[in-house]
C-alpha cells in the first residue's frame, strides 16, 4: 500500500528530474514548439513543491494529487499546464480520500488520467505527444513500475520518426518528423520518477508488483 508519503515523495523525485532536465526539454521544444517547455515545467514543478511543503501533513494521496495538479494548471503556460493539471487531477479524484492506495487503485487511477489526458487534447498514441510516453507507461503497471519507467522512456523516443498531428508541432508538418516530442520526454520523467518511488519503497529497485 502506498501513504501520502509515497506520492510526496514521488513528486519531490518528479520535480528534482525537471530541475535536471529543464534545459534539455527546451532544447527539444525549440525546433517544434515555442521553446519553453522546460522552463514552464520547471516554473510548475517548483510550485508544487511549495505547495506539498504548505500542506497539511495528513493530506490523503488523492488530495496530494489534485493541489499538485492545480498547482500545474495556475503556474504553467501554454498547454502543458492544463495536460499536466488534468493528469494529476483526474488521478487525485480517482483515489478520493483513501489514506492509503493499492498498486492496483493507483495504476486505474493512472489510467483514467491519461484518458482524460486523451479527451482533453484530442490526441491519441501516435499523434507525437505526450500520450506516446503515458499509455504504453500505464499499459506496463500491470507488470512493475520498472517497467512503466522503460515504456514511457521507449514511448518519448519512437516519437522522433513521427509526424506531429496534434500540438505546436503539428503545424510544421512534415518538418516535425526527425525531433523527439519535448512532451512526451517530460512525461517519461515523471513515470521514471515513479518508478525510482517505488524501487525506493520496496527496496527492490525494480518495484515489481504494479498489477497486484
Amino acid at each position: 500500500m502506498r501513504d501520502a508519503g509515497f506520492f510526496r515523495r514521488w513528486l519531490e523525485a518528479a520535480t528534482a528530474a525537471v530541475e535536471r532536465e529543464a534545459d534539455r526539454l527546451t532544447e527539444l521544444d525549440s525546433p517544434i514548439g515555442d521553446a519553453d517547455h522546460g522552463t514552464n515545467l520547471l516554473r510548475g514543478f517548483t510550485a508544487v513543491r511549495a505547495a506539498l511543503a504548505a500542506a497539511d501533513p495528513s493530506t490523503p494521496p488523492g488530495t496530494l494529487l489534485q493541489l499538485a495538479g492545480r498547482t500545474l494548471i495556475s503556474t504553467v503556460g501554454g498547454a502543458s499546464g492544463p495536460l499536466y493539471g488534468t493528469l494529476l487531477r483526474r488521478t487525485g479524484k480517482e483515489l478520493a480520500d483513501a489514506a492509503e492506495v493499492s498498486d492496483a487503485a493507483l495504476r486505474q487511477a493512472l489510467e483514467a488520467g491519461v484518458n482524460a489526458v486523451g479527451q482533453l487534447g484530442g490526441a491519441a498514441p501516435g499523434d507525437k505527444t505526450m500520450l506516446d510516453a503515458l499509455v504504453p507507461a500505464v499499459a506496463a503497471l500491470g507488470t512493475s513500475y520498472a517497467a512503466a519507467g522503460e515504456a514511457a522512456q521507449a514511448g518519448a523516443l519512437a516519437t522522433v520518426p513521427i509526424l506531429a498531428r496534434k500540438g505546436r508541432a503539428s503545424y510544421l508538418g512534415e518538418r516535425s518528423v526527425g525531433h523527439q516530442d519535448p512532451g512526451a520526454t517530460s512525461s517519461a520523467l515523471l513515470l521514471a520518477a515513479l518508478a525510482q518511488t517505488a524501487g525506493a519503497a520496496d527496496g527492490t529497485g525494480t518495484a515489481e508488483g504494479a498489477g497486484a
